[in-house]
């Protein structure tokens, strides 16, 4: 399949299949995120697993959906605000280096017959007590459930090319 067919199949997917993720799935999945490029090749993330029904279950405070609650694992993406690298105006890019990992995971997920859904609207606080991080600087930034999908996902809706696509700079004052 070529990598546009794989963007076009990759969907957000909000209904999992009881079926446990095969370790090998699992693996492959993580090391697509752990390949993702980061500024300066820092790395500034850490992926926790979470497999066990009763952890899932509480994790779940931190995202009180009953489809989240289906998936039979869930990634957390966390990214620590000081190791990563920052631009000469101060910009921390941990948010960037982290979702760039997330994307290759979510590709990975797809491209071997299993869903995800990225999941960002979360609680952070309750997700730092479910996850035991105090205060140090590691942030949860990203929630990844992964299953076999039992649902067909929302549609894909796009905006057109010519919404989005500008060739060339603005004229020059």
């Amino acid at each position: 399949m070529s990598f546009i067919d794989l963007a076009r199949k990759r969907i957000s997917v909000r209904g999992f299949k009881p079926d446990p993720v095969p370790r090998s799935v699992l693996e492959q999945v993580l090391e697509a995120g752990r390949l993702a490029p980061s500024a300066v090749n820092y790395q500034p993330y850490r992926f926790i697993v979470v497999e066990a029904e009763k952890e899932r279950n509480r994790l779940a405070a931190a995202y009180p959906r009953e489809w989240f609650r289906t998936a039979p694992v869930i990634i957390v993406v966390v990214g620590d605000t000081e190791s990563a690298w920052k631009r000469s105006d101060g910009r921390n890019y941990v948010d960037v280096d982290c979702a760039i990992a997330v994307d290759h995971m979510t590709l990975a997920a797809a491209d071997l017959g299993y869903g995800t859904c990225w999941v960002g609207a979360f609680d952070p606080a309750e997700a730092r007590r479910a996850l035991g991080l105090r205060d140090d600087p590691w942030e949860p930034l990203a929630f990844l459930p992964l299953g076999m999908p039992d649902d067909t996902g929302r549609p894909k809706e796009r905006k057109q090319p010519e919404e989005l696509i500008r060739y060339g700079l603005a004229p020059a004052e």
